[in-house]
């Protein structure tokens, strides 16, 4: 099966899109254990980057980007175009991740 391609843009240089499929989303929700919790909250009072943080956010928006190429396929897309996170706080410590765009279909020019 060929890559689901994804972009950040409305258009893809080279090609044109055939088919429109409509929004697409991958979402994944994910808690922090109180080690890192905890972690955090001493790091921030010192300052710097909060590495375990940083690296769960990294899986997460992983997570949302394989659901949301599963969603693409799933409507027969070959193409995700102006594909955008947003990320929430749930609560203390839960982050919700989703990855959204357009699903679409689209032909070499």
């Amino acid at each position: 099966m060929v890559p689901v391609l994804i972009t950040t843009t409305n258009e893809v240089p080279g090609y044109r899109v055939e088919a429109v499929f409509g929004e697409v989303f991958g979402l994944t929700v994910r808690s922090r254990h109180a080690g890192s919790q905890l972690g955090a909250a001493m790091k921030s009072l010192a300052g710097g980057e909060l590495k375990g943080l940083t690296k769960n956010l990294e899986e997460s928006r992983q997570e949302a980007i394989e659901r949301l190429v599963s969603a693409a396929e799933a409507k027969g897309a070959d193409a995700v175009v102006a594909m955008r996170f947003d990320t929430t706080e749930m609560g203390s410590t839960w982050t919700e991740v989703c990855a959204y765009g357009t699903a679409c279909r689209l032909t070499r020019v």
